[in-house]
């Protein structure tokens, strides 16, 4: 424990950062995740709902990996790559962007 309060505060604010950036993190992987899925089924079953929530899907994961960028969890290379990532797999199952 800190014996000194600016030193107890710090830690106050590196854990509140900690805890932000996990969540931040895990949220990204989770819709990447569910952004894959939804692509899997769209490959299987390509329907006019599947490609809507195809584009649902890469939406939000677009927008929580540009936001995580803006708040400095991740480096803005790192979103980037992300996101091409992402596209290159649209384009790979798809063969669009």
């Amino acid at each position: 424990m800190a014996n000194i309060k600016s030193a107890a505060k710090k830690a106050q604010i590196a854990e509140r950062n900690r805890l932000r950036n996990k969540s931040y993190k895990s949220a990204i992987a989770t819709l990447m995740k569910n952004y894959l899925r939804a692509l899997e089924t769209h490959k299987e079953a390509p329907t006019a709902e599947t490609k809507a929530e195809l584009d649902r899907r890469l939406s939000l994961a677009f927008s929580k990996i540009d936001r995580a960028v803006k708040a400095g969890v991740i480096h803005r290379n790192t979103g980037n790559r992300r996101k091409a990532r992402l596209s290159k797999s649209t384009k790979n199952a798809l063969g669009t962007v």
